[in-house]
């Protein structure tokens, strides 16, 4: 998944796949979903997007990790 955000407009876009938007489906006033053929999602945008959420919890990250996998050899 990656992340975008337009302070200008103030429009946040989360890009979910690969695939290129073919359809568009509004969900609520400024809320769309981006889908491919077959109705896969591949992408959200919302717009006025500070205004509808906390913009710094979306475009900060935590990535946590198993230590088992770190401590394991990589062959």
């Amino acid at each position: 998944m990656k992340v975008y955000y337009d302070d200008e407009v103030d429009a946040l876009y989360l890009k979910l796949g690969d695939e290129t938007p073919e359809g568009v489906i509004e969900i609520s006033e400024g809320v769309n979903l981006d889908t491919a053929p077959e109705g896969k999602l591949v992408g959200i945008e919302i717009l006025k997007a500070s205004k509808k959420m906390d913009i710094k919890t979306i475009l900060s990250y935590k990535l946590e990790v198993d230590k088992k996998i770190l401590a394991q050899r990589i062959a």
